[in-house]
């Protein structure tokens, strides 16, 4: 079964960091880009930034910039999102998805079941 299997949100509080991982199971993650999106309570789901395949990150929301980092583990098929600094209007729910190429990452690329980042003191 083609999945992807996220771990690593949780409560942390203002100013912290997390780590967040975004595995492949089923298929090889190294070829497709992986894009990273937050829905907050109450709001639709936006997208955050996307790694592509060729390892580039692209930070689509201001706020992230020079706060998170992105890489991959190829032997492990597991992509990380580390974040940084973390404010509370960084809480909600963090998805992967993986396609190929940045511009096809979307409704119909592979998604992760979501992880919960509360950032509270």
């Amino acid at each position: 079964q083609v999945q992807l299997v996220q771990s690593g949100g949780g409560l942390v509080e203002p100013g912290g960091s997390l780590n967040l991982s975004c595995a492949a199971s089923g298929f090889t993650l190294n070829y497709y880009a992986i894009g990273w999106f937050r829905q907050a309570p109450g709001r639709e789901r936006e997208s955050i930034l996307c790694f592509s395949e060729r390892d580039v990150t692209n930070i689509y929301e201001d706020s992230m910039k020079g706060r998170a980092t992105v890489s991959r583990d190829k032997a492990k098929d597991t992509v990380y999102l580390q974040m940084s600094s973390l404010t509370p209007d960084d809480t909600g729910v963090y998805y992967c998805a993986a396609d190929f190429g940045c511009h096809n990452v979307g409704q119909g690329s592979v998604w992760g079941q979501g992880t919960q980042v509360t950032v509270s003191s």
